[in-house]
């Protein structure tokens, strides 16, 4: 009789492999960050500027 779970291989240290898999950074994440940073690098334009400085107008 079976409890109807599967067995999951597990490493030297006794973790299975889908647990690493869910430590492991994935493929993508480098390039999204570069991605991230670069657009915090873009400096603001100027429209978006001129809105602050009117907010930031006392009259």
């Amino acid at each position: 009789m079976t409890s109807g779970k599967t067995s999951r291989p597990q490493d030297a240290e006794g973790t299975s492999a889908s647990a690493e898999k869910r430590k492991a950074k994935p493929e993508w994440a480098d390039g999204l960050r570069q991605i991230y940073d670069s657009v915090l690098d873009e400096p603001l334009p100027d429209s978006f500027n001129d809105l602050l400085a009117k907010l930031d107008d006392p009259s």
